[in-house]
Formats: C-alpha cells, sequence, structure tokens
C-alpha cells in the first residue's frame, strides 16, 4: 500500500469514526433546553391537537369532574364536623361519609378515565407527527441528509417526538388539573371565610420564588449533566468504532484517560444536577408544612373567638395540602414542558424545509428510452454565487460508457445529480432522448436510473428483498435470474438460508464485495436504461475486483453508462473520459487520446502509478 493510500484510509476510517455517534454528541453539546418561539410551536402543537377536538373535549370535561370532586371532599368534612359531629348525629354523619366516598370513588374513576383517554389521544397526536415528518423526510434533497449528522435526524424522530407524547400523556391533564385545582380551591376558601384565605395563601409568593430558584438551577444542572453526557457517549462510540485505529497506533491508554476524566465531569455533573432536583420537593414542603401550621394556629384562634368554625378550619387545612400540591406539579412539569416544545421546534424544523422540486404540472412520463444524453451549456450552484458546474457540454450517445474524471469537489457527483434531477440546473437544458428532463415526471426519470455505489446500502431485510429493492413487483425467477446475472447467486446459496437469510445492520455480515455483488444484482433488475457506477470497485480485493468487472460489463452492455472512478486504470476502454476541473470539462477524449496529451488526466493517470 502506497503512502497516499495509506493517508486516504487512515482518514476513512476516522471519518467512520466520527459517524452518527459524533453526531449525536455535537447535537447534545449545543442542546436546546427551550424553543425559540414559544408561542409560534404552541400554535402548531395545537393545530394537532385541534384534530383531536371530541377526544380534547372529553378529556377536559373529565378533568373538570374530577377537580371539582376533590374539592368537595374537604367541604364534605366540614359540613360533617359542624352539622352532625357537635350535635351527635350519627345518621348524618354515616349519610356525609357515605357521600365523601362516593365522591372520592368516582374522582378516582374519572382520573382513570382521562388518563386512559388522554393517553390514547396523545398517542394519535404523536402518530400524526411522525406521519408528517417521515413524509417530509421522503421530499427532501439528497444534500438535507448529507449536510446534518444522522443522529441528530434520529433524534428528532425518536427522542423529540417521544417528549411530546410524554408531556402530552401526563403533563396535559396534570397542568390543567393543577391550574383548576389551583382555581376551585382559592374560591372555596374565599367564600367559606376570606381573612383565612389570605392566611392561607400568605406562603405563595415563597413558594414560587423558591421554585423559581430551583428550576433555574436545575435547568443549568441538567444541561452541564446532557453536555457532558454526550461528550462520554461520543468517546465510547468512537472508541468502539475506531478500536483497529486505537490498537494500531497504541493508544489505549490516552484514550482510557480521555474517558476517565469525561467519566469524572458526568460524575460531578450528574450529583450537582441531581441535588438541585432533589431539594424542590423538601422544600415546597417545607413550605406547605409552614402555610399548614400557620392556618392552623390562625384557624384556631379564629375558633377560640366564634370567628370560625372547626369545620371551616378542618376545610381549610384539607385545601391548604390541596394547594401546595397542584404547585410542585406545575413546578415539575416546568422543565418537561420546555422540553418537549424545543422537541417540537426541531420537528417543525424538518417539516418547513423547502422539499424537492415538484413535477411540473404538464411534465410527461418517461417510459422506455434509448439513452441519449446531452448537456447544452450547464450551470449550476448549490448556493448562490458558487457554481459548481460552469459551462458543462456533453453528449452521450445510446450504450456508451462515459468515465467522469477529475480531483475531489471538481463536480463529478453534482453531474450525476443534476441528471437525476436531485437539484435543477440553473441554466442550460438536459435532455434524455431529446426531451427536457425539466418536462418529465421525476418518478419516471429515475426509474430508468440505476445506480451501484462503493458504499452499498442494505436494508436490515432478507438478501430476496435487498435485491428485489430494484424491482418490488419482481418475481422470486426474475430475483434468481438477476443474481446470476450479478455472479453472486452461487454465494447466495451458500448461505444458511439461502435467499432468505436476513442481513445485519447496512449488510455489515457480508464482505464489501459481497454487497456491491448485491447491489449489482438490484441493478440488474431494475433494468435501467441509464447506468451510474460510482466508484463501483474500489476497496475490493483484485479477484473480487474481475468478478465485479464482469457482473458490470454485463450489466452495462446495451446501456449508456456514467462512471465516476479515481481509479483510473479502470476506465480504460470507457468511450469516452470527461476530465472535470472546478466544474468545467476540461478535457474529452479517450483514455490513450488523453495520455497523448500529457494534460490533466496523464497527470492524475501517472501519479497514481508513481505513488
Amino acid at each position: 500500500m502506497t503512502r497516499q493510500q495509506a493517508e486516504r484510509k487512515n482518514h476513512a476510517e476516522m471519518r467512520m469514526m466520527r459517524g452518527p455517534g459524533s453526531g449525536a454528541r455535537r447535537m447534545m453539546l449545543g442542546q436546546v433546553q427551550k424553543a425559540k418561539n414559544v408561542q409560534g410551536t404552541l400554535r402548531r402543537v395545537w393545530n394537532y391537537l385541534q384534530q383531536q377536538r371530541l377526544g380534547l373535549a372529553e378529556v377536559v370535561g373529565l378533568v373538570c369532574l374530577t377537580t371539582g370532586f376533590n374539592i368537595t371532599g374537604p367541604y364534605l368534612m366540614g359540613m360533617a364536623i359542624d352539622q352532625y359531629m357537635f350535635r351527635h348525629d350519627l345518621k348524618g354523619l354515616t349519610l356525609i361519609a357515605v357521600l365523601m366516598i362516593l365522591v372520592y370513588t368516582l374522582a378516582t374513576l374519572t382520573t382513570w378515565l382521562q388518563i386512559y383517554l388522554m393517553s390514547a389521544l396523545a398517542q394519535r397526536v404523536v402518530r400524526d407527527i411522525r406521519h408528517d415528518l417521515f413524509a417530509k423526510l421522503q421530499t427532501l434533497v439528497p444534500r438535507f441528509f448529507d449536510e446534518r449528522p444522522h443522529g441528530e435526524l434520529m433524534s428528532r424522530l425518536t427522542n423529540d417526538v417521544e417528549n411530546i407524547s410524554n408531556v402530552l400523556s401526563e403533563g396535559v391533564t396534570q397542568f390543567i388539573a393543577s391550574l383548576l385545582t389551583i382555581t376551585g380551591v382559592a374560591l372555596m376558601m374565599l367564600w367559606l371565610n376570606r381573612w383565612l384565605a389570605v392566611v392561607s395563601l400568605v406562603t405563595v409568593p415563597l413558594m414560587g420564588f423558591l421554585t423559581k430558584w430551583v428550576v433555574a438551577h436545575t435547568r443549568q444542572g441538567f444541561r452541564e449533566q446532557q453536555r457532558t453526557l454526550g461528550v462520554l457517549n461520543g468517546l465510547i462510540e468512537e472508541t468502539i468504532t475506531g478500536a483497529r485505529v486505537v490498537k494500531a497506533y497504541g493508544r489505549e491508554q490516552a484514550t482510557f484517560a480521555a474517558f476517565d476524566q469525561a467519566n469524572e465531569h458526568l460524575r460531578v455533573a450528574a450529583i450537582t444536577a441531581q441535588t438541585y432536583s432533589l431539594l424542590l420537593f423538601p422544600l415546597t414542603n417545607f413550605v406547605n408544612n409552614a402555610g399548614f401550621a400557620i392556618v392552623a394556629g390562625v384557624g384556631g384562634w379564629m375558633a377560640l373567638r366564634s370567628l370560625a368554625t372547626v369545620g371551616v378550619i378542618a376545610s381549610f387545612l384539607s385545601y391548604t395540602r390541596q394547594f401546595g400540591h397542584p404547585l410542585n406539579q406545575i413546578a415539575g412539569l416546568y422543565n418537561s414542558i420546555q422540553s418537549a416544545l424545543a422537541g417540537a421546534e426541531r420537528i417543525f424544523e424538518i417539516l418547513d424545509e423547502v422539499p424537492e422540486l415538484s413535477d411540473d404540472p404538464e411534465a410527461k412520463p418517461l417510459n422506455s428510452i434509448q439513452g441519449d444524453i446531452v448537456f447544452h451549456e450547464v450551470n449550476f450552484s448549490y448556493k448562490a454565487d458558487i457554481p459548481v458546474l460552469k459551462q458543462v457540454n456533453l453528449h452521450a450517445q445510446p450504450g456508451q460508457v462515459i468515465a467522469l474524471v477529475g480531483p475531489t469537489g471538481a463536480g463529478k457527483t453534482t453531474i450525476v445529480n443534476v441528471l437525476m434531477r436531485f437539484y435543477d440546473i440553473d441554466s442550460g437544458t438536459i435532455l434524455i432522448d431529446g426531451k427536457d428532463i425539466r418536462h418529465v415526471q421525476k418518478a419516471s426519470l429515475r426509474c430508468q436510473l440505476g445506480i451501484v455505489l462503493q458504499d452499498t446500502f442494505l436494508f436490515s431485510a432478507s438478501v430476496m428483498e435487498n435485491i428485489r429493492y430494484g424491482r418490488l413487483d419482481a418475481t422470486d425467477e426474475e430475483v434468481f435470474a438477476a443474481a446470476k446475472i450479478a455472479e453472486v447467486d452461487h454465494f447466495i446459496r451458500r448461505l444458511p438460508q439461502g435467499y432468505a437469510t436476513l442481513l445485519s445492520e447496512r449488510g455489515s455480515n457480508l464482505s464489501q464485495g459481497q454487497r456491491q455483488l448485491l447491489a449489482i444484482a438490484r441493478a440488474v433488475l431494475s433494468d435501467p436504461g441509464i447506468l451510474i457506477l460510482d466508484e463501483a470497485t474500489s476497496s475490493v480485493d483484485t479477484r473480487t475486483e474481475v468478478q465485479i468487472q464482469r457482473a458490470l460489463l454485463r450489466l452495462m452492455q446495451g446501456r449508456t453508462s456514467f462512471v465516476i472512478a479515481h481509479r483510473l486504470s479502470t476506465i480504460r476502454n470507457a468511450d469516452q473520459v470527461l476530465v472535470i476541473h472546478e466544474g468545467r470539462i476540461v478535457e474529452h477524449g479517450t483514455h490513450d487520446a488523453l495520455l497523448r496529451q500529457h494534460g490533466l488526466y496523464a497527470n492524475l493517470y501517472m501519479s497514481q502509478f508513481k505513488g
């Protein structure tokens, strides 16, 4: 292996190490704890809730009933004391006791029912959000996925949606019930005895101040814990994914030292966060107990002076307990609601992404084609004022093999992207069999294009299903025939379950060459009119490369083919070699003709063999 090849390999390995885990780590490092546009986010979440109006009305009605039942209980207790206990009216006491049991039984039933209905409603809402989110992802251009860490996108599809689900299932009913309880209890206390009500509410400002202080410090503590956890997770994933590189360079001790440091930082951050988090309950409990003691003392004094009855005091003591509990609940819900709103905002950011350009209303389907492709004065830029393709002209006749050659970033892959209409060009025209591709349906266009990539993607499904992905209505016999053309049938039949063998994630239980042969079989089955090979024979051994080349020759026969390759030895027999540099085709001709010109192609070719 040459030095340059070794460097490229090491660079690729390190890039793999920074894959999804690194993306997740970057997300954690910059994790948003609060939504930037709370009102806008709430409005959009409300739009989803409005689709469940009937269910939401049922839940709110049940919450109101539950709150009413819970507030009625202490009032009945006070009535029992004042009207029946001191009169020794056993019959009246029994009646009140039965009523209280009935009230609290109904409160239990309505609580269970509201939880059940709200959970079902929440699942319907998040189902709709997932549906819209996944549908949106199908409309986005490939560049969207290239520019974003896959771990972050997965987090939005799973964690963020789950946060919304949790808050809707539990938080909404708790929040509404807490507000209704606070309002109802305050009104009942004012109705029973306004002066004692003022005494009961004197601790509310202190409760609010302590809650705000604890929540602020808790949020800061958990933010730091999330940050350090993200660093630790990223380090662990990089170490596991890049185990070969770590061992090859003897960096085990250095890696362990970095892990130990991150682990210690997480310990300190977690202790700090948990300390503040656990502080809320004892502080609020202290304030509640202090309020209870104040009401008991003042109430006793008022009872001694006949300013309030014993029953009213008993009701007030019970209401004081009821009043503090919803305040604690609202404080506890604050972080969950903020996290859910931040997650919802991240989801809506994806839903607001500009989708792939839709078909022209008068677009026609592109059925069977000859494969005559023309680029005429094509200009294209991903970002304004930064051109990527400049005045590109090419003509691929039916059945020709066109090799695209050039340094990294020259524009080779971009030519393929605009041919597949992942992006529309800025100016110029691209014709297939004389038809402007902007005036044909994208789906029919892409059905005519078959792709074999170096980094072949296989699904966690059977071998049969992975090949059939090329044409979903293909019969088993057609799949077998495609596999034979790709010279992979013999290998498949030697697998434990043959074509029914399940592949691991991304086909990791197969070699690189085996994955490429399956990709070729998939392309054979799709029977495209135009073939695109993107470094299809890189990173495989010589024997496998020969096998792949034979399969590709069969696949390319009679098809217009574009080959993107850095290994110039693999494209000697191309009908045309297009040398691309800084977005322009700077050389054009056959392999031998370009070597005789002693230009850029010749320099690239010779540099590979000199190593």
